[in-house]
């Protein structure tokens, strides 16, 4: 006889995946003849002996509020009288798990075990995934003995079978721990975790604990230490441990495993330790709590749903991490950058990688970021290739993330809380100004003109060190910081190819840089018709680069010379570049791609007679030959009535002076001593005159600048407002 417990296919995965399974549906189906299984049903539902039994019972489906595991279960009782082979295959076909019930005082029944019942689920069920299977012993009240003496051989031969459990119906004993072991055997099952032959952890559980154990050991001393353990029980079970526990805990570990514990912290092989103690004294619902915190399914395996929580991006948007993620990334950086020179060697970096189940980057990544004069990941290079692959494939940066223990060591909901979406480029352009922190560049030009020249100097690199990137290491990308008017900003510079006519994905970016050689005459074609193609009635900025400027210019094989072109076209003039350097190679180029990323609406391709944007057009206003003429004519009317205006004031000082001088004679001619006066009094007034014009000149001079900046100002006001109105 037996019981079979069902989850139902898609019901049950998707409580599996909600932290310890408390909505699942449990099926439960029944089998066997004259043993007791249909009471066993009877007398759970009804809490009494029936007087009456039906050859089967109907279906009852039990609410998750009076479970012990919260869990719905469905049972339908199987009656071999009743039914046919066809509807018992059937039925071990849904069963999750299945209670073979025997009576104990019945060796036939006790014997039909292994007989029948079991070889029979084995041949409709796969090796690798056998069902759970649970022994009941019916009828313990009509015997004084235990038949566990006769099972435990069973039990040891067939590692499916989870446990035994003895009960009666007619007295109600065990009757709700047989239906928990059963919902147990389901929600916390062994097979995954323990070989019971060799009595050690499988190996899949073991890998799956260690990657926990790594993600818990934060600051990578190979321990846990008080702090750590406390988080982990903390997140785990939403308790931490006290003191006293804490270290019970560890004098556990130190009395079976002699390196268990370490500098009082627990080691790898403690923590291994503590966990198959819980599984070999039956406490799986332990272990499974951490693996399914950790996002593991019954397989062991990361499930789909915390690798890849739902994350909604509308057209036209762009993902970024947010400030919380670079934190996040900075403290696995510091953790793994044993040797503090800001800079991940290759054994720091496999060390990082050893929670993920493959090496996620290639060599390729050190020619993408900046790296060190050995070649070693910087910090800077670090956090730029999680902003690229977070640009570039968000769900990839997502799935790193599960591994390293986001959405854990953060305490958030799930990865998804680290990745900020960008709005549309549109409303950008409406409001004039970006909230974006990433910005993309495609880098075009025929092969040969430099584009990868372009793209290294972006990290800082000059040509000799560029001679040194292997061919099969070469890197399509390549990202790094810019600052722009005091923002720091990232630039993504990607090398599209140089095929005749560009993909779609190929022309969205935020600014384009078009590279020609100038040593090479038929490279600006290649640009301009690209241009013509892609960019000429786009809203995307574009800036020429002549690479190569080190070398000899020669003639461009075009109908027009490229600076010519760009006056046409009203975009900036072509930018000399070249990374044949000592040095590092210049990055101005790098700040005025950014600059124009950044503020397309305002059309500021550059501060220098480009003739487009605001600067260049008040500038050429101001110099143009109309605008001279003008300011020449109000000069001279305006110079003229000033003269009319000093000669009259000079006109009345001067008649008063004189006037002042004759009546001091006269009055000075009734004094005998007028003479040394007149005398003293008369180079006084001279030099007083003569203070009085340079006084006066000094304010015609003021007068006059005043005057012609209050026009200016006046006038350059209005053309600017003019050329709001137009744009």
């Amino acid at each position: 006889m037996k019981f079979t417990f069902t989850f139902f296919g898609n019901e049950l995965r998707v409580q599996i995946l909600d932290l310890y399974r408390t909505n699942c549906k449990l099926t439960h189906r029944a089998c066997c003849l004259k043993v007791g299984k249909t009471s066993l049903i009877m007398s759970l539902v009804s809490e009494e002996f029936p007087e009456e039994v039906p050859p089967r019972a109907e279906e009852i489906t039990i609410p998750a509020d009076v479970t012990p595991e919260r869990v719905p279960t469905h049972i339908v009782d199987y009656s071999e009288a009743e039914q046919n082979d066809e509807q018992l295959y059937h039925e071990i076909s849904q069963a999750n798990v299945i209670c073979i019930v025997y009576a104990v005082n019945n060796k036939n029944s006790i014997d039909k075990v292994t007989s029948r019942w079991i070889p029979l689920i084995n041949e409709r069920t796969d090796k690798d995934s056998r069902l759970p299977l649970i022994l009941v012993g019916n009828k313990s009240d009509l015997v004084e003995y235990s038949s566990m003496e006769t099972i435990l051989p069973i039990m040891n031969q067939y590692t499916e079978i989870e446990t035994c459990v003895e009960c009666s119906a007619k007295n109600l004993k065990n009757i709700s721990e047989l239906f928990y072991y059963a919902q147990k055997a389901v929600l916390h099952p062994t097979g995954p975790l323990y070989c019971p032959e060799e009595k050690e952890m499988k190996p899949a559980c073991i890998k799956a604990l260690t990657r926990i154990f790594r993600i818990s050991d934060q600051d990578n001393d190979g321990t846990l230490n008080d702090a750590e353990l406390n988080f982990f029980q903390r997140i785990c079970f939403n308790t931490p441990l006290a003191p006293q526990a804490l270290e019970d805990v560890k004098n556990v570990v130190r009395k079976n495993v002699s390196d268990g514990v370490a500098d009082n912290g627990l080691t790898l092989k403690g923590f291994l330790f503590l966990h198959t103690l819980f599984i070999q004294r039956g406490r799986h619902e332990t272990t499974w709590t951490v693996l399914r915190r950790f996002g593991y399914d019954d397989d062991l395996e990361l499930t789909p749903e915390y690798l890849f929580p739902l994350l909604k991006i509308p057209p036209d948007c762009t993902t970024e991490l947010n400030h919380h993620a670079y934190l996040f990334l900075q403290s696995i950086f510091d953790k793994h950058d044993l040797d503090r020179d800001c800079a991940l060697s290759t054994d720091e970096l496999k060390d990082l990688f050893k929670v993920f189940p493959y090496m996620p980057w290639g060599p390729d990544v050190n020619n993408t970021v900046c790296t060190n004069e050995r070649g070693w990941i910087t910090y800077q290079g670090f956090l730029s290739q999680w902003t690229l692959t977070t640009y570039l494939d968000v769900q990839r940066c997502l799935e790193y993330l599960g591994y390293l223990g986001y959405s854990i060591l953060a305490e958030q909901e799930s990865q998804a809380s680290a990745i900020t979406v960008t709005r549309d480029k549109k409303i950008d352009l409406q409001k004039k100004q970006t909230q974006r922190n990433v910005f993309r560049c495609n880098v075009v030009g025929m092969k040969g003109c430099g584009k990868s020249g372009v793209l290294q100097a972006l990290l800082g690199r000059n040509l000799m060190r560029q001679r040194q990137i292997r061919a099969e290491h070469k890197s399509y990308y390549a990202i790094n910081t810019v600052y722009v008017y005091g923002q720091e900003k990232y630039l993504l510079l990607h090398d599209v190819s140089d095929s005749d006519f560009l993909t779609d994905a190929e022309t969205i970016c935020d600014v384009v840089c078009l590279v020609y050689d100038v040593s090479n005459p038929k490279s600006f074609e290649y640009c301009a018709r690209i241009f013509k193609q892609h960019f000429m009635d786009s809203r995307i900025p574009c800036l020429v680069v002549a690479a190569k400027s080190d070398l000899h210019e020669v003639r461009q094989e075009y109908s027009i010379s490229p600076a010519e072109f760009c006056k046409k076209h009203k975009m900036p003039p072509p930018q000399a570049f070249t990374c044949n350097t000592v040095d590092m190679p210049s990055k101005d180029i790098f700040v005025k791609l950014t600059t124009m990323a950044m503020y397309p609406h305002a059309r500021l391709r550059c501060m220098c007679a480009c003739n487009r944007c605001t600067f260049c057009i008040c500038q050429n206003f101001l110099n143009s030959d109309l605008l001279q003429s003008v300011k020449n004519k109000l000069f001279t009317a305006v110079l003229n009535r000033l003269r009319a205006h000093i000669d009259e004031l000079g006109a009345m000082l001067l008649a008063d002076e004189e006037s002042s001088i004759m009546h001091q004679v006269h009055a000075v001619s009734f004094v005998e001593d007028s003479i040394f006066m007149e005398s003293s009094l008369g180079p006084r007034l001279l030099e007083d005159r003569h203070v009085t014009q340079a006084d006066l000149k000094s304010s015609t001079f003021w007068l006059r600048a005043s005057f012609g900046a209050t026009v200016f100002a006046f006038l350059g006001f209005a053309m600017y407002k003019a050329l709001i109105k137009q744009r």
